[in-house]
């Protein structure tokens, strides 16, 4: 590690559906340790909570910003038109639009990195200027869940089909770099066929997360959200909590060390 990069810590944050509410509560902990940091790369749900973040949101606020909205404010199905998704974007979207203190990167108070998957090159591609909004949306479109997003010209879909945990895209920024891993994997089986998609993807999210996890300085992976679904947004506050008091635990028993960050 050479010291006195561009900046001094970074903060990455994974994909992982409603999973993604730790990212908030592992955020909380950090503050209250005295850990801000100075630049956010995120994919999925972590661009999500990245971006919130980055706009000025405390992580308690990030999480009332969503308990205010029914899930289906966010999930109405798609209709199942020819080259939809299941469910349709634009809820989302335009809760993005309207929930975000800010409208592009470049109004942000940190700078962040929202990773998303190019559909139409098969790559993925970071996004760092522009319109929030519909490249939160981009990195969030999970292929049958959610239709691809078009940004100019380009057909975007979920960041995680290439790079669910964006280490990489900032490693080189960061004296320290903060991983926070929402989606490890667990043994585990449910007969269900929602299971089966989601399990799917998490295999696709685990291969290429591999070179990403090994170049944290701090690699946080919070397993016990693994209880909770891609979709279960309801369950927001207790997602929070479980990523809160990961943390503060270990902390407390001195797993963590976060003085020489400070």
């Amino acid at each position: 590690m050479i010291p006195n990069k561009k900046y001094k810590i970074g903060l990455v944050l994974s994909g992982g559906g409603a999973k993604g509410f730790a990212h908030a509560g592992v955020l909380q902990a950090l503050e209250e340790a005295g850990i801000r940091p100075d630049i956010i790369a995120g994919t999925s749900a972590g661009s999500i909570v990245g971006a919130f973040y980055a706009a000025g949101l405390s992580p308690k606020q990030i999480c009332e910003e969503f308990i205010k909205h029914d899930k289906k404010d966010f999930l109405n199905l798609s209709g199942l038109r020819l080259g939809a998704g299941i469910f349709s974007h634009k809820d989302t979207l335009n809760f993005l639009q309207h929930s975000l203190p800010v409208q592009n990167f470049e109004d942000l108070q940190l700078p962040l990195r929202i990773v998303a998957t190019d559909f139409d090159n098969g790559t993925y591609h970071v996004f760092d200027q522009g319109e929030l909004a519909p490249r939160i949306m981009a990195s969030c479109c999970v292929p049958i869940f959610f239709e691809p997003i078009v940004i100019d010209g380009v057909h975007y879909v979920d960041g995680g089909l290439f790079k669910n945990f964006p280490v990489s895209v900032i490693r080189e920024e960061c004296d320290f770099i903060i991983g926070v891993n929402v989606s490890p994997l667990v043994s585990e089986y449910k007969d269900n066929l929602k299971f089966i998609a989601e399990r799917s993807y998490q295999y696709i999210s685990k291969a290429n997360t591999v070179d990403d996890k090994a170049a944290c300085d701090l690699l946080i992976e919070v397993e016990e959200a693994l209880k909770y679904g891609m979709f279960d947004l309801e369950n927001a506050l207790q997602i929070f909590e479980i990523g809160y008091q990961d943390i503060i635990r270990d902390i407390d028993n001195g797993t963590i060390d976060l003085s020489r960050m400070k």
